[in-house]
């Protein structure tokens, strides 16, 4: 494995352990708000804060016109976080952290097949062999032993 691939998945897992911990500490904010599309709308906007100071810093306003090409479900992306941000905060009080996230990675990983055998969104098409699905359902034999 080289450098580039091991700096990769470091910044994955960094990534990982970030939406682990952004589900109970959301948890807690929609307890506090009494509602968790209140709590996740107010996380999205701290986000919103910070990634757009940053983006400000590092590049400045991005070209109107280069937004304006892109397709039409490139602008799908925070919607899909918005889920998948609601749907953490919202579970992890009835499942746990570990049986959330396994949940969460299942999902993930099966949508990330799909993707991966058809190429979707511009990515490179990636076989799907047997190791592959293994992976997946050792992560969803890992979702059902977090209940056991």
């Amino acid at each position: 494995m080289n450098v580039q691939i091991i700096a990769a998945l470091a910044l994955a897992a960094l990534g990982g352990a970030a939406s682990t911990l952004q589900a109970p500490i959301n948890a807690r904010l929609a307890a506090h708000t009494g509602d968790s599309v209140a709590a996740a709308a107010i996380s999205f906007a701290v986000g919103m804060a910070i990634l757009s100071s940053i983006a400000l810093f590092r590049a400045g306003l991005p070209d109107g016109s280069a937004l304006a090409n892109a397709p039409w479900w490139a602008w799908a992306g925070g919607a899909f976080g918005a889920i998948y941000v609601w749907s953490a905060l919202a579970t992890v009080g009835t499942l746990g952290a570990v049986t959330m996230v396994a949940a969460l990675i299942l999902g993930q990983l099966t949508a990330a097949l799909v993707i991966d055998a058809v190429g979707g969104f511009g990515l490179q098409v990636r076989e799907i062999g047997w190791t592959r699905l293994l992976a997946v359902a050792f992560v969803a034999v890992g979702l059902v032993l977090s209940r056991v």
